[in-house]
């Protein structure tokens, strides 16, 4: 498990995905899901899936899950501290027992997927707060990754400013080759 820390906007999504491709796991799905965006009585059939007739307005035969659609791969839970508690338990025992339930369902289905999540709010204070499941925190926090803004590392602006020149210029067809370094110092 892989926790990855930082503000909005540090690249959390990018590291997440570097993990999943350099991983054995980099021919299957990769699977991102925005766990703040998703309606709380939705949640559970995003991640999950549902049977047929499980609710009113269920799809014939079904829908399969997030979970289930990363089988073998990574799931990516971004802003996992907006998760709603009732959804926390769900996930624990996910990632305790390596199976989930389809809502409606009537038995376990067994999973094998990397879980990697993010967080740009403190979960510490979110526990203290009980908002946060503390054995869920222990339980995603094997490895933690801090990703810095760019504003505390500014010594990357040249690179970074060099690798996009690079790709902006190859789609729209130029021949830039370089930033002058007036440009430069104002940015830095």
């Amino acid at each position: 498990m892989f926790l990855i820390r930082g503000e909005s906007g540090t690249g959390k999504e990018i590291i997440a995905h570097s993990i999943h491709q350099l991983s054995g796991r980099s021919e299957k799905t990769f699977v991102k899901v925005n766990c703040g965006s998703i309606p709380e009585h939705l949640i559970e059939s995003e991640l999950f899936g549902y049977e047929e007739g499980a609710f009113t307005g269920a799809k014939k035969g079904g829908k399969i899950g997030k979970f289930q659609l990363a089988d073998g791969g990574t799931i990516f839970l971004d802003e996992i501290g907006d998760m709603p508690l009732h959804m926390q338990v769900k996930l624990l025992r996910v990632l305790q027992e390596k199976e989930y339930e389809a809502v409606g369902s009537l038995y376990p289905k067994k999973i094998n997927v990397r879980v990697i999540a993010a967080t740009n709010r403190p979960l510490e204070k979110l526990i203290e707060q009980k908002q946060f499941r503390e054995d869920l925190f222990y339980r995603i926090n094997a490895v933690q990754l801090f990703t810095p803004p760019l504003r505390d590392r500014t010594e990357d602006i040249p690179l970074l400013l060099e690798y996009l020149l690079k790709r902006s210029t190859a789609k729209i067809g130029k021949r830039v080759t370089s930033i002058h370094p007036e440009v430069l110092s104002l940015i830095e």
